[in-house]
């Protein structure tokens, strides 16, 4: 796909047409490409597991995260609600010594690692499966899609693709770095694996690594490296459930368009159907991946099932 920087309401609009699952999976669908993850893939998933180590993927919950407000996104505030001071004070009232700690967390949904939900982007007033966004998300949330139908369901096959390794310096590709269909494609070649149909694949760009060495900057917003809008038809004729970067928007900041705003978020997410994380902590299993060469793996990674959410929190395990 060729692109004009000057159009990106003709290029989403040609994109939303060719690449549309709308109907795939019957009008009622509330699952998009996680129909793709059957039975099948997760039986070939779980044999993956040999070495039974595991890697979490997910960053801490916490006031140390990148978040610095925009659009009243603010990073993890966790509160004591009982302590081992009130325990030992006697203040909490239990009987033969007895004491415990309570604790409260209030955040946004897509302030950490995290999953988008179906219903979180929409095209020109429509959400996925060409459903009317007013009818879909109200102020009781999302009434259709929301990610509490896809928590049985996010578990399989992981693919790690770690283009900042084979394609970046020094593990890293540089802010405003567009991958492209080749270099996905480039970088599985690389790594001896393939992807298809219902793998769940991890894009590494070594984005979170950087800036978690020069501080957090403009890590959620700013330039970063990412998905080119061109990648849409692999995306697309892939198959995959689901994909997750290291990167706060998990599409090339800037946008490769003179006037845009997360442009393949429109096409990918109310479109295709596909279910897309961020902010994932792909460093360590990378670095294991390298060593013993073995970038496929068991991979389970739930949303929270808050009703009518259109994100959720996620801890995924990657397992090899």
């Amino acid at each position: 796909m060729s692109l004009d920087r000057r159009d990106p309401e003709g290029a989403i609009a040609e994109a939303a047409k060719a690449y549309s699952n709308w109907g795939r999976w019957g009008e009622d669908d509330v699952l998009g490409t996680l129909n793709f993850l059957d039975e099948a893939k997760r039986r070939e998933g779980a044999a993956l597991v040999r070495r039974g180590v595991s890697f979490s993927l997910s960053q801490r919950f916490d006031m140390n995260g990148p978040q610095k407000g925009w659009r009243r996104r603010t990073n993890p505030v966790h509160t004591m609600l009982d302590t081992g001071t009130d325990a030992a004070l006697g203040n909490q009232g239990f009987p033969h010594g007895i004491g415990g700690a309570d604790d409260v967390i209030a955040m946004p949904l897509q302030c950490s690692t995290q999953w988008d939900g179906l219903g979180h982007i929409f095209d020109h007033g429509k959400a996925w499966n060409g459903r009317a966004a007013e009818k879909v998300v109200t102020s009781g949330g999302d009434l259709v899609t929301g990610i509490e139908h896809m928590a049985p369901y996010v578990a399989g096959r992981g693919v790690l693709l770690d283009v900042g390794r084979v394609v970046g310096t020094d593990g890293e590709l540089p802010d405003g770095f567009a991958i492209t269909e080749e270099h996905l494609g480039q970088t599985a070649e690389a790594h001896g694996v393939t992807v298809g149909r219902g793998d769940i694949v991890l894009v590494r760009t070594g984005h979170l690594a950087r800036a978690r060495r020069a501080g957090w900057g403009d890590y959620a917003g700013g330039p970063a490296p990412g998905l080119s809008f061109t990648s849409a038809g692999w995306l697309h004729g892939s198959e995959i459930a689901a994909i997750a970067t290291d990167t706060w928007g998990f599409e090339v900041r800037p946008n490769e368009f003179d006037n845009a705003f997360q442009p393949l978020h429109q096409v990918v997410i109310p479109n295709v159907g596909l279910l897309i994380g961020e902010m994932w902590d792909l460093d360590a299993l990378a670095a294991d991946c390298a060593d013993d060469g073995v970038y496929e793996f068991w991979l389970t990674a739930a949303p929270l099932p808050i009703t009518g959410a259109v994100g959720s929190p996620v801890s995924p395990i990657a397992v090899k």
